[in-house]
This record gives C-alpha cells, structure tokens and sequence, in this order.
C-alpha cells in the first residue's frame, strides 16, 4: 500500500499546516476543494481513512503508552527481525497480538511478516522472517486472519504467496510452511482469492510450486501454471472438449502461466485441444509468445514458432512484439545464452528491429544491444533498412 512514513512523534499542527498549503492554490479558482478535501488528501496520503482517524492516531501514537504506540514499535521489530523488542513488547502488552493497525488496511502484526498490504515502507523481509513469524505464532496470533486490503479476504499466506520480498530474502517457502504448520488454510479464505493462482499472477513460481506440492486443489488454470500436465488432461474428453468441472477462461489463464513459466508439454497439450496461439492473455494483453521469449523458454519458443505464433502481435500495455519482450527479458545473467538462441529463432521467423530504436543514443537498451557483438549477430540481417 503506497503510503507516506510519519515521523516517530508526528505533530499534528505539521499535518494542519499542509492541508492548508493544500488548499491555497484553490482559493480562487476551485470552490469546491475545501479543508474538509485538503484535509482527507493529506490522511490518504498516509493510508487512513478519513482525517478524523488520522488525528486520532496521531494524538495516540504520540502517547509512548498508548497501545496504539506500542503497536507502531512492534510493526517495525517484526520488518525489521528484531528479536528482542518484538519479544518484550509482547510479554508487556500480550494484548499487540490481536490489535490491528489504525491504518485502512487494518493488519495485524502477523500480516506484516508478509510485506504485502501493509504500507509500503514497511514491505521488507528480514532474513529471520521466519523465527519473528514463529514468535507471534506462540503468541497465538490469529492465522488466518484477514487484513482489509485486496478486498478484505487476503490471509497472512496469501500474502506470503504473493509478496516479492519474501521471495527475494529466500524464505518464502519456508514461511509458507511455518504458517501451514500453524494450520493456515492452504485455499484460503471461503470467498475470497487462491493463493495458489494468485501467486502464479504475481510472479511467484516456487510459491505456487510448494503450495501444489502440499495439497493445494488444482483447478485447470492452477494445474497449467505449476506444470500438472496429468491434472490438465484430467479436465478435458477425449475429443478434446472440456469438461463441466473447467472452463475456457481457466484454459486460456492456464495457457498464460504454461507460457510465463516455461510449461512445454502443458502448452502443447493445450494448443492440441484447441488453445488460440494468438490469443492476447490476462494481464497485458499480449500472446503466450511475448511471454515464452520475455522468460527466456528456449523450447517453448520453438514449439510456438514452429505452430505458427505471429511475430507482428504488440502487447496492449507496453506496445511490443514479441523480439521486443525477449530483448527487455534479456539479461547479463544469461549464462546459458537463452535469449541469444531465442533472438536469433524470431529473427530467422521473421522478426525485424526499428534501426531509428536501435540507434537511440540516449535508450539504455538499444546501446547494451550495440555494445554486444553476439547479440548484434543474433539480429543479423534484422534490422528494418
């Protein structure tokens, strides 16, 4: 949650005197922006509903006793892993482990060990995420509570699931983990979203790998995303029509996620029964191709060109075929020569880059292009005259 940091003893006379530097430039020309507007601007900004909330927070949280206080103090220990002041503030006020924030997210101090629906300067993952979630575990903190963010159904593991900086400290697995342990439901809330599907929307492939791992139900579109290929066939007849138990839309998202997470033979399987190859796909409106050369999938880069995939397809958000995806997705990491091979694949298929792109002297892009003979050899020939 994109929010504003408040100093550690805000003044509210501070908060005040903005809303009303706000509202200055109104004076004459917008009567209709008022203090009242200047004033709820500044509580948004800081993720609180309304400036009443605001205040009253800030009146609480400058009173070092107040629960409110003691609330503030703990959130930090927990994204910040410290141990020892997380432990204190919870043996001398037992009752942080079922407070929520004064926020609009309203999390508990659980839903701040996923670094996700909280406000954003406090989305960090300490290298012992872990041992803070245990401690408030002990604490008994309620698992499956939900916060009111992401339409108020989202459990600390969907969070988890799919959070980025659990992922990238390296313990978003065994947080997973820690909280199934602790018998958070793996489907989440009834009614709300899957963590599972959410986490292959979100980018977070080994999340949603262990969550199938550990039992998680899998519907056609989750069964694609994670690679399930005897799941996916178990959705479809043998003339290849659906069943009643899946539908189109979860085909589609499945051939996505097969697409974006390098699913060969799920991919294969789903254009057999039927798939559009040149479908534009949730998210970006872009094709399975976009998605196999931005991820750098070698043989399902083959698959699609061998079935045909168009190279001239542009996405809808960025405005880019397919070679343009795989030279973004390209990296100095890719000691395997992956986008290399799949440069050189479109480029034989057909694919052309704009000269006037390429020669762009002030794009970072285009000159790490220049300053790479093997990528230019890739490309060879491909240059639009």
């Amino acid at each position: 949650m994109d929010a504003k940091e408040l100093p550690s003893r805000p003044n509210l006379e501070h908060y005040e005197k903005l809303a009303k530097d706000l509202l200055e430039p109104h004076r004459s020309g917008d009567a209709k922006f008022s203090l009242a507007d200047a004033r709820l601007t500044i509580a948004r900004e800081h993720a609180f509903e309304s400036w009443p909330k605001f205040k009253k927070h800030i009146e609480a949280v400058r009173r070092k006793d107040s629960l409110v206080s003691k609330f503030e103090s703990a959130a930090d220990a927990v994204v910040t892993g410290n141990i020892a002041k997380l432990k204190r503030l919870l043996r001398e006020n037992p009752k942080l482990i079922r407070q929520r924030s004064t926020r609009s997210h309203q999390s508990t101090l659980l839903h701040y060990v996923s670094a996700n629906g909280v406000e954003d300067f406090r989305q960090k993952t300490p290298k012992n995420a872990v041992e803070v979630a245990k401690i408030l575990l002990a604490a008994r903190a309620e698992v499956d509570a939900a916060n009111a963010d992401y339409g108020g159904r989202g459990t600390t593991l969907g969070l988890v699931a799919t959070s980025s900086p659990p992922d990238e400290a390296g313990v978003q697995v065994a947080l997973l983990e820690t909280l199934l342990e602790a018998g958070a439901s793996i489907e989440g809330l009834e009614g709300g979203w899957n963590p599972l599907t959410a986490a292959l929307a979100n980018g977070r492939k080994h999340a949603a790998e262990y969550l199938a791992m550990r039992g998680a139900r899998l519907d056609l579109e989750g069964a694609s995303g994670v690679g399930r290929l005897d799941i996916v066939k178990s959705y479809f007849r043998p003339d290849g029509s659906l069943k009643a138990t899946a539908t189109k839309k979860q085909m589609k998202d499945g051939f996505a996620w097969a697409c974006e997470y390098g699913r060969t033979k799920v991919a294969e399987f789903l254009l057999d029964q039927g798939m559009d190859i040149n479908a534009r796909l949730r998210n970006h409106g872009n094709t399975g191709l976009h998605w196999a050369a931005f991820n750098g999938h070698v043989d399902l880069v083959k698959l699609l060109l061998a079935r045909k995939a168009r190279l001239d397809i542009k996405d809808e958000s960025f405005d880019g075929p397919p070679l343009g995806w795989a030279l973004h997705g390209w990296n100095p990491n890719d000691t395997q020569g992956r986008y290399y091979k799949i440069v050189a694949f479109l480029a034989r298929a057909g694919a052309t880059v704009d000269p006037g792109w390429l020669a762009d002297p002030d794009l970072p892009l285009p000159a790490k292009i220049r300053d790479d003979p093997r990528m230019l050899a890739a490309l060879r020939g491909k240059i639009r005259r």
